[in-house]
């Protein structure tokens, strides 16, 4: 059967009702992955076919060009969507469901369209599809098209669209498969800037399906500064630009006459992921703030493990060079001189430092030297050892007030080959992503 495309202001939800014991039938609402105990009937077997994996029904689309919207190679899918469709990230109601969120490449104008085989009011009496369409309006700003032939006639306008704000930065990137050097361009805005708001609030819409804890900032403050990826292309001969990814950076006043900047988002858009412009944006960030006398350092709101990685990379990279981080200074290990001299120059707080140091003195210690191996190890897992002994000061305080027995049981909780064993799990772990950084820093 052809898929049916579905009006959206004609999406309306039914009843819901299952046969329960006997013919009685009981209204309420479908949960397919919550049937009773026991062997499944025949009608919630058949009910159960009406569930589809909102990650694989939403699909994706940055548009170019008319025939991208037929190209299955220009479609991708969310990572997540627990948060607009619940932790099963399942939708019920429907066969062969196509969530279509299309969006013109450069100002993100959208097409929002829903399709499906079959629907199960259509098979069952009373049963109640999930109102798909009321939970992506509730993300989506308002004044898409919900037709093709509306969403081609602003792709057509696209020529334009210019990117926001203050360029910071340009780079270009070898593209093996057009044989040519891509310019790209990075951009600081706010929302002064004339049709940002709008914009931002359709950006917006893709952290919801890429990361994994998203929420959506209160443009209002003032204290967001806002960071923009775009790439230069040419169609007909015109210059146009395409949206590859931002981030978001919020400025806390630090008492008396600084301020901390915090990346709170980043997101680099699935089809540009893994050409090196996440760690283009963020040096050009770094590089940003490191100018402003009033910054104290740089930081990041809860950052996930692929963020601190890519952290890693950009701040050797902005250190490699300064003095006191020489091969002869990081052999004699890690000192109040390199904090100094990286929150100063560089805006690097001194847990960030830190890595930094370890990073570039297992770049300059000889590892097959059994002397300068063992050296570096001992003093990386110093600072590893530190949440032991603290646990180890925090007993000792026990002893002054608990009884021997709740003592004991404080005591069975800490085995030590245990914790060696895990100090060096986090050692080799540690190690291993080093070695990635440097492999990286020695191919830039």
């Amino acid at each position: 059967m052809a898929p049916r495309s579905v009006e959206l202001n004609q999406c309306v939800s039914v009843a819901t009702s299952l046969p329960v014991v006997g013919s009685e039938l009981k209204t309420r609402k479908y949960s397919y992955f919550k049937f009773a105990a026991g062997r499944l009937t025949a009608t919630e077997k058949k009910l159960a076919e009406y569930k589809c994996n909102t990650n694989e029904a939403i699909q994706l689309k940055l548009v170019r060009f008319p025939e991208d919207l037929e190209d299955e190679n220009t479609t991708f899918n969310p990572e997540y969507s627990h948060q607009v469709f619940g932790d099963d990230e399942v939708a019920f109601g429907y066969k062969g469901l196509k969530i279509l969120l299309y969006y013109i490449a450069g100002n993100l104008s959208t097409l929002f369209r829903i399709e499906y085989t079959s629907r199960v009011n259509e098979k069952f009496d009373c049963v109640e599809a999930d109102d798909v369409e009321s939970k992506i309006r509730e993300i989506i700003p308002p004044g898409f098209c919900t037709n093709t032939d509306d969403f081609v006639s602003l792709l057509e306008k696209e020529v334009n669209f210019k990117p926001f704000g203050m360029l910071l930065h340009t780079y270009s990137i070898h593209n093996e498969e057009a044989g040519e050097d891509i310019t790209y361009q990075i951009y600081k805005a706010d929302m002064t800037c004339p049709g940002f708001r709008e914009y931002h609030e359709r950006l917006q819409t893709f952290l919801m399906w890429f990361i994994e804890t998203a929420s959506f900032i209160d443009v209002d403050d003032e204290r967001w500064n806002y960071f923009l990826v775009f790439e230069k292309y040419n169609k007909d001969g015109a210059t146009l630009f395409a949206t590859v990814g931002y981030m978001t950076v919020y400025n806390y006043y630090v008492y008396p006459d600084k301020t901390r900047p915090r990346v709170s988002q980043m997101l680099i858009l699935p089809p540009f992921q893994g050409e090196g412009h996440g760690a283009q944006l963020l040096e050009t960030v770094h590089r940003y703030y490191m100018s402003s006398p009033t910054v104290l350092d740089i930081t990041a709101e809860d950052p996930s493990e692929n963020y601190v990685k890519l952290r890693d990379f950009v701040l050797v990279k902005l250190c490699q060079d300064l003095v006191c981080f020489s091969p002869v200074k990081l052999m004699q290990g890690f000192s109040q001189e390199m904090v100094t001299e990286a929150q100063q120059k560089l805006k690097i707080n001194k847990q960030h430092t830190r890595r930094v140091y370890e990073i570039l003195r297992l770049r300059a210690t000889n590892m097959g030297d059994a002397e300068q191996s063992r050296s570096y190890r001992l003093d990386v897992k110093r600072r590893l050892i530190g949440p032991y002994k603290k646990k180890q000061r925090e007993l000792a305080k026990m002893r002054r007030c608990l009884r021997p027995e709740e003592m004991t049981n404080q005591l069975n909780q800490i085995d030590l080959n245990l914790q060696r064993e895990q100090l060096e799990e986090s050692f080799q772990q540690l190690v291993s992503d080093y070695r990635r950084v440097l492999e990286r820093l020695a191919q830039a």
